[in-house]
């Protein structure tokens, strides 16, 4: 049996055009009911996929956000080639972070971040969860529980140098949040145990725009985008992307 693997997507739709990101060891599955939804409601969007993401998770260990950072700004070229001149981004965890970066590196319409850190919880957590996304990845290809423990063991050998990284381009960004001015709409789950959810505050007290909204959703977990309030976040971003000031 051939794994089918999430891949990057592109839905047109309208002239406004919106940058999908997905979180660390996601991939576009993430954020595709959100594109879905925005196609209906006559946006263009596009989700790329970051290097090491969305295969298995061996690869993933040996690339890092410098690697991810090109490919967010491969996907904002991406929607430019096809001729989309006003591009919203919004981003998810890892994605959210990028989408900051974007507010303050390229012309954005608007910023949409959903449980985007703004410092890591701690190492130990990121590290679990890539052992977590290793081992459910093992059990999505078919693996027997011996074959995937002692997979595992092996996976755990590996130097995980990418935590470091990422700790760095966090610190990086929100070291730079008071750079951005676009419109921006930050959404934080109440009930998430990936981040410290005092990252939302931070990024809604020191961003610079003039149009900002937050909002806290009681009821979901960090990935928002899959969570029980999914339906009323579509509702809320696309109030938010109504808002903006489109061209046309």
């Amino acid at each position: 049996m051939r794994l089918s693997l999430p891949k990057p997507f592109t839905f047109e739709a309208g002239k406004r055009a919106v940058l999908l990101l997905h979180g660390f060891t996601g991939n576009s599955a993430d954020v595709r009911m959100l594109g879905r939804f925005l196609e209906k409601k006559g946006y263009t969007s596009h989700a790329p996929h970051y290097k090491g993401h969305g295969v298995p998770p061996e690869e993933l260990v040996h690339t890092g956000p410098e690697d991810w950072w090109q490919d967010v700004m491969g996907g904002y070229e991406h929607l430019k080639s096809l001729g989309y001149d006003e591009i919203a981004v919004a981003g998810l965890s890892l994605g959210g972070v990028f989408s900051l970066k974007l507010g303050y590196t390229v012309p954005v319409k608007g910023i949409v971040t959903m449980c985007a850190p703004m410092y890591i919880k701690s190492e130990e957590v990121m590290y679990n969860g890539i052992v977590d996304y290793a081992r459910e990845f093992k059990k999505f290809e078919g693996k027997s529980n011996e074959v995937i423990e002692e997979e595992i063991e092996e996976f755990k050998k590996t130097p995980m140098n990418t935590l470091k990284s990422l700790q760095g381009l966090i610190s990086d960004v929100r070291s730079n949040v008071d750079m951005i001015y676009a419109p921006t709409f930050v959404v934080q789950a109440r009930h998430d145990a990936m981040i410290n959810p005092e990252s939302a505050n931070i990024i809604y007290d020191e961003i610079e725009s003039t149009m900002k909204e937050i909002k806290w959703y009681e009821k979901s977990g960090h990935v928002i985008t899959l969570d029980k309030e999914k339906e009323q976040l579509h509702e809320d971003i696309y109030a938010f992307l109504e808002r903006l000031d489109w061209s046309d």
